[in-house]
């Protein structure tokens, strides 16, 4: 026979899984992100819901949003039928698509090679010199490419004093792609490489000296266990980059535009900020923007639908 409770025992707590006991669990936690939350909500949430805007004939001085009438699609009709917007989706799509090739697979390699180095302390000095590009501004970064490559640069006045033409490779148009990428390996690269040293930190040493014991070659070794161990944060980067294609970036074109002409360096941003903010054409230049969001959602929808079918887990989950 069961012995009674006495009174003195303590009721029984909840189970760690209702949302009572995960909210005095995670109180702290949750009090240390509200000003984050509060933060993104009124600058980022709050000032979504003027996208209305793209569906009026807005004029700020006259109503703003509430008196400002309703002209339904005819931005986004426009906005099709413009041949500079055109332009603009066309080289955006193509820097793009470029820097899949041949900017995306650089953090991932500068990691590989950076995990390699068996010394601490060079390994430490080689992520300091590789980080810090990433901390210059975009007109740092343009003016160091300008004393380099421009046409009083370092690699004109070399090709001169060997008696060749020299080059200004800062306003060439038909260079203008490798330009932007290089600068943006350059910049970037090797804090792009943070993300993939942290993977390879998760993947169990065991495993390599196994591997070792069985006479697995270096070569070997990275294939069947490194590549293997970064496939998900690689296919997870490569959706979010898909979803990303329509933002290459605004400053680093916008300081380039005068010297390579818009029919090079025009891209999505650089559009949307002539057409809408420089022409008061607010609702047009909205337009503009909700185009862009809606294409980043279709595109991070249908690649973690492949990263699904390919056995990935994506940006989330099917379950």
């Amino acid at each position: 026979m069961r012995p009674a409770l006495s009174r003195a025992e303590p009721a029984s707590r909840p189970p760690d899984g209702t949302r009572r006991a995960r909210l005095r669990r995670d109180w702290p936690l949750l009090l240390m992100g509200l000003p984050m939350f509060l933060v993104v909500t009124a600058f980022w949430w709050v000032p979504t819901l003027g996208n209305v805007i793209a569906f009026q004939d807005y004029n700020p001085f006259s109503g703003g949003i509430l008196d400002s009438p309703v002209i339904g699609f005819t931005n986004f009709q426009q906005l099709l039928e413009d041949p500079q917007f055109a332009r603009a989706v066309a080289n955006t799509l193509g820097i793009t698509a470029f820097q899949l090739v041949f900017y995306f697979p650089v953090p991932i390699a500068l990691a590989l090679l950076l995990n390699s180095i068996m010394s601490p302390r060079l390994r430490a000095f080689v992520q300091g010199v590789v980080y810090l590009p990433h901390f210059f501004s975009w007109v740092l970064v343009i003016a160091i490419f300008q004393q380099m490559l421009g046409g009083a640069g370092l690699l004109a006045q070399t090709l001169r004093q060997h008696g060749h033409q020299g080059v200004d490779v800062m306003t060439n148009s038909d260079t203008f792609v490798l330009l932007v990428t290089s600068q943006t390996v350059w910049k970037d690269a090797g804090w792009g490489s943070i993300i993939f040293l942290a993977a390879l930190s998760t993947i169990d040493p065991n495993l390599y000296e196994a591997a070792a014991v069985d006479g697995a070659t270096r070569w070997r070794r990275m294939w069947h266990i490194t590549l293997p161990g970064l496939r998900p944060v690689i296919v997870l980067l490569l959706i979010l980059r898909l979803g990303d294609a329509l933002n290459v970036g605004f400053e680093q074109y916008m300081l380039q535009r005068s010297a390579v002409g818009s029919q090079a360096s025009e891209v999505f941003d650089t559009f949307a900020y002539f057409s809408g903010l420089r022409t008061g054409d607010l609702g047009y230049g909205a337009a503009a923007g909700l185009f862009k969001g809606v294409v980043g959602l279709v595109l991070i929808l249908v690649a973690n639908r492949v990263a699904h079918a390919l056995g990935e887990r994506g940006v989330y989950s099917r379950s």
